[in-house]
């Protein structure tokens, strides 16, 4: 499975990527007092979806009509993280992406 790489030093920080043939623009923040992260969904330079909250198996902007057709699930393949903390994200969870194309 490929996954989406966090660069936890770099936040708050925005990147691009293509997913299902679209450019997508996504912005990493975390909240250090309560120890989560949040992303920012944009196409086009418009805002989709502002402060997406990782939640562990959940999959990223569900409840959103305009979005990567490809799920992205913050998932731990080794079955022991059960949330996506600071400790948890990009060392044993990671942004996966379930189905689709994927063109970095």
């Amino acid at each position: 499975m490929n996954y989406i790489e966090i660069d936890k030093e770099a936040i708050p920080y925005s990147f691009e990527m293509q997913l299902d043939n679209i450019t997508w623009g996504f912005e990493v923040r975390y909240n250090a007092e309560y120890d989560f992260f949040t992303i920012d969904l944009l196409r086009l330079d418009d805002l989709i979806v502002a402060g997406e909250k990782l939640v562990y198996g959940k999959p990223l902007f569900e409840n959103v009509q305009t979005k990567p057709l490809t799920p992205i699930i913050p998932f731990d393949e080794s079955g022991n993280a059960k949330r996506v903390g600071w400790e948890e994200l990009e060392e044993s969870v990671f942004l996966y992406m379930m189905d689709g194309e994927f063109d970095e």
